[in-house]
């Protein structure tokens, strides 16, 4: 592990440069940022891993709970940090993505709101990073989104309305103008492929698309609201207002 400047390029939104060996190289454009929470602590535990080459697993950022940004990875290189994983086609995120890992306990450690100061750390971040790539909001997700399969970060708890409201992510439709349009649960999910999420298993599909778009109520379980949500996003999807 080299700490220092080396290649990397140090923005005025990072705090530390830690290099970590486990990139390669893309063979896409960047599109997408995936979010995640460490669910390991204390941070200094995150980053050992991150940059341990035998771990496998690193992320471009890690942001701690006091809101330290540490850049591992750099943006051109291909972080290991989403694994198997899917999202509207494409079944390689990782070389299409930016990858943000939260100092957090997780589901498995006490999960609970994310910090104040890691917020506004990782809006300043994640908004420089959203103009310069000209990321679609769509494509800023949760690591559940992509792998639901295997996956409950950043979970019910990460503030993607606050996250909304600064433009760089969709925010939850309020105006649900056609209701519930689907006949059962087997429609929905089909149309859950549609908007993007792998339905290989249809009901952790579900629960991911609740924990991001009701996160109130998870269930795995298809009702009218979760049809009338997804509905809406589909409409403005095809409309060219959900970029």
């Amino acid at each position: 592990m080299t700490r220092g400047l080396d290649d990397m390029t140090v923005r005025e939104l990072v705090d530390a440069v830690v290099r970590s060996p486990n990139f390669d190289e893309r063979d896409q454009p960047i599109t997408m940022v995936v979010l995640h929470y460490t669910e390991m602590q204390p941070v200094e535990a995150a980053l050992g891993k991150l940059t341990n080459p035998a771990s496998g697993v690193s992320a471009h950022y890690l942001i701690g709970e006091r809101g330290v940004v540490t850049q591992l990875v750099p943006e051109a290189k291909r972080a290991w940090h989403a694994g198997v994983s899917y999202w509207r086609g494409n079944k390689d995120v990782n070389s299409a993505s930016i990858g943000i890992e939260l100092d957090h306990p997780g589901h498995a450690g006490g999960y609970r709101e994310f910090s104040e100061d890691q917020f506004e750390a990782l809006v300043p971040l994640l908004g420089r990073i959203v103009k310069e790539h000209d990321i679609p909001r769509a494509n800023v997700v949760g690591h559940s989104d992509v792998a639901p399969m295997r996956k409950t970060d950043p979970g019910e708890l990460f503030p993607w309305e606050r996250l909304a409201e600064y433009g760089l992510c969709l925010p939850r439709p309020t105006k649900l103008e056609s209701g519930d349009p689907f006949p059962n649960e087997g429609a929905f999910i089909l149309a859950l492929g549609r908007y993007g999420y792998d339905i290989t298993e249809g009901r952790k599909a579900i629960e991911a698309f609740e924990r991001r778009w009701r996160p109130e109520k998870i269930s795995g379980l298809y009702d009218a609201q979760l049809g009338a949500i997804l509905w809406q996003l589909l409409l403005e999807r095809d409309r060219g207002a959900y970029r």
